[in-house]
């Protein structure tokens, strides 16, 4: 796991920009799981306008990147290995990313990761970085809708929240979605799409029904 950093009360300064809603569609694959991320954000108000945005993220490979809907030009945003950074954004805007990762290859057992044959998350305290690109900090309060999608060998899938939507996908797949009203860091994102057939999830609620 990373070595822990050192965080002074002095050092302190609010996040550019405030992660308002999240919602994150996982893929899962033991070599290339995606993971798409559509960030709502807007400017902290004890910030200056016209900062770029600046998302944390380690392992992950870029697939797509768009600002408001439009593509950005490899010109208009910089990732290295930390951290992405997007060069001009407005006050008020989302973000669409997608990243490849590969839990059968993450031995830090931060992020995704397989063990015994089951996808696991350890988020905390910076480990949601290696899932996606974000701001990963504690005082950046969100809420989250959640898609998994797995095949025959993930009967369950699980995540925070209440289950709201469940189908079939073409070639043998199915998606469970979640949602997650109660504002949270992303440290406290986890969820287990479990292997055992004899598991059962609870169903979705009716259409309509409160």
């Amino acid at each position: 796991m990373s070595d822990p950093q050192a965080t002074y009360l002095s050092d302190y300064r609010p996040p550019a920009y405030r992660v308002t809603h999240a919602d994150l569609t996982f893929d899962l694959d033991p070599a290339a799981t995606r993971v798409k991320a559509r960030l709502h954000l807007a400017r902290h108000p004890e910030r200056e306008p016209g900062e770029p945005l600046v998302l944390d993220g380690e392992g992950l490979s870029l697939k797509a990147i768009a600002l408001d809907g439009e593509p950005l030009e490899a010109d208009e945003y910089a990732v290295d290995d930390k951290r992405l950074t997007v060069h001009r954004v407005p006050e008020a805007f989302h973000l669409d990313t997608e990243v490849e990762i590969a839990p059968e290859a993450n031995t830090a057992l931060e992020g995704l990761y397989l063990s015994n044959g089951m996808y696991c998350t350890q988020c905390e305290a910076e480990g949601f970085r290696r899932i996606t690109f974000y701001p990963d900090r504690p005082d950046v309060m969100a809420t989250f809708s959640t898609t998994v999608i797995g095949g025959d060998s993930e009967p369950v899938l699980l995540s925070n929240g209440n289950p709201v939507e469940r189908g079939e996908l073409p070639g043998g797949r199915h998606f469970v979605t979640w949602e997650d009203p109660t504002p949270s860091p992303a440290t406290c994102l986890p969820w287990w799409p479990a292997t055992s057939r004899r598991s059962r999830m609870p169903s979705p609620p009716p259409a309509g029904a409160r």
